[in-house]
């Protein structure tokens, strides 16, 4: 069973906006979530490395995107 936090009429206003919004409406749509999602992926990495420069943070939200280990020390 999936569980939702939507209700079934909430649920059929936005297949509706998504039915009218053009391919790159929703493709920007994706495109932001996306963004938003690297941004909070990047807050927990600072709250738990608070000594991390930025392009550490950044490397790491790479890594855990798309490496399964971690990066060879040697890597920048």
């Amino acid at each position: 069973m999936r569980l939702s936090d939507t209700t079934p009429k909430v649920k059929v206003l936005w297949n509706q906006l998504e039915r009218e919004m053009t391919g790159e409406q929703r493709l920007l749509k994706a495109l932001e979530a996306s963004l938003l999602v690297r941004e909070f992926a990047k807050s927990r990495i600072r709250s738990t490395h608070p000594d991390w420069s930025e392009r550490q943070v950044t490397r790491e939200v790479l890594r855990l995107q798309f490496l399964p280990k971690k990066l060879p020390a040697g890597f920048r």
